[in-house]
């Protein structure tokens, strides 16, 4: 029954958005057996949604003018390192966040920010690609939830283009990446950007969740489920430039605002053997989910923390979930940009001086 009182705060909250029976969360929290992670190994059948359900991707009068957007597909370069992927004190060990283990992962380049809603739509208009909008399976579903409509039919991102598209699920975000001539990072190469050049913390920054009082994510703040305060500005996602960079390597939102997909197929058994660029198990049902999203609190789903890892069927959705992008070698269409950027941020430091 307390599921189901948690699930009517949270409509209450987010008026027609998705939300969690609290079923998830909060029992891993207590410490419950359940399967493990924040995941369900079960899927709802994307076949259940047919193209006509799906307003959002295929209505004209929702693509919306970004012509004046600053484009925030930048990347960043993350050097070859050895780190401690995991950790020895986990907090949820049904979730597989131990034992610590040294990983090696090769340089490789990643998103400074999270996919944004104008980033997905240039994709769409250029494909016609039409999502899976299949809702991970404890969320209540809302009809004409999708991506260009995240908490229902009368909803729309006109005036959020600029904050993570959600509603994507994996393959959705595998699709944008090979368009965007990328790919999903691996789990190692998530924690690794994570953690920066930082051993034994909690957050990219350290361990202090506000440092010097400050937010520099976007979780929920208050009594779970039944007050946020949205003290960081935000009840829901933030655009994908807001917050400081997250560490050193110049990240932003690597933590909270929405979890993100990994490449990684789901698995809880380690060990402390070091790795050399690992790519989890080759078959699984779930794919691996990192960094913890806007409707999480300490209490319930404390997994905003660089070890934390959780899980969704690939075909799964949801208004907290997106991704960001990887590559091997910098894609040609992006090095004069990021040529721009380091002339930029040269400029700023000698003015600094």
């Amino acid at each position: 029954m307390e599921k189901y009182i948690a699930c009517i705060l949270l409509l209450s909250l987010f008026l027609h958005t998705s939300c969690q029976t609290c079923d998830e969360d909060s029992s891993q929290c207590e410490g419950d057996s359940k399967k493990s992670g924040c995941g369900c190994s079960a899927s709802r059948d994307s076949s259940e949604h047919s193209n006509d359900e799906q307003p959002g991707d295929k209505s004209v009068k929702d693509i919306f003018d970004i012509s004046d957007l600053s484009r925030t597909n930048e990347m960043l370069f993350i050097e070859r390192a050895t780190f401690t992927m995991g950790t020895n004190e986990p907090v949820f060990p049904v979730d597989g966040e131990g034992p610590a283990r040294k990983v090696t992962v090769d340089s490789f380049y990643l998103d400074k920010h999270e996919v944004s809603n104008a980033e997905f739509q240039r994709f769409v208009e250029d494909t016609n690609y039409v999502t899976e909008v299949a809702a991970a399976p404890w969320w209540i579903p809302v009809n004409g939830a999708d991506w260009r409509h995240p908490n229902g039919p009368d909803t729309s991102i006109k005036d959020i283009m600029d904050h993570p598209v959600v509603h994507v699920s994996w393959n959705d975000a595998v699709k944008y990446c090979e368009w965007a001539g990328k790919r999903l990072p691996t789990e190692a190469e998530f924690e690794r950007t994570c953690k920066g050049n930082l051993k034994s913390r909690l957050f990219p920054w350290g361990n202090k969740e506000e440092p010097k009082g400050k937010h520099w994510m976007n979780i929920w703040h208050g009594k779970f489920p039944s007050e946020n305060t949205a003290s960081d500005g935000y009840y829901t996602t933030a655009p994908v430039t807001e917050f400081p960079e997250q560490n050193i390597l110049g990240v932003k939102n690597i933590i909270g605002n929405v979890w993100e997909w990994t490449q990684d197929w789901w698995e809880t058994k380690f060990t402390p053997t070091p790795k050399k660029n690992p790519k989890g198990p080759r078959f699984g049902t779930d794919r691996v989910k990192k960094g913890g999203s806007f409707m999480c609190h300490k209490n319930y789903c404390y997994r905003y923390r660089c070890d934390a890892r959780s899980q969704n069927t690939p075909d799964s959705s949801a208004v907290n979930l997106g991704f960001r992008c990887a590559s091997d070698k910098l894609p040609p269409y992006l090095e004069d940009v990021t040529e721009e950027i380091l002339l930029k941020e040269e400029n700023i430091i000698k003015e600094e001086l």
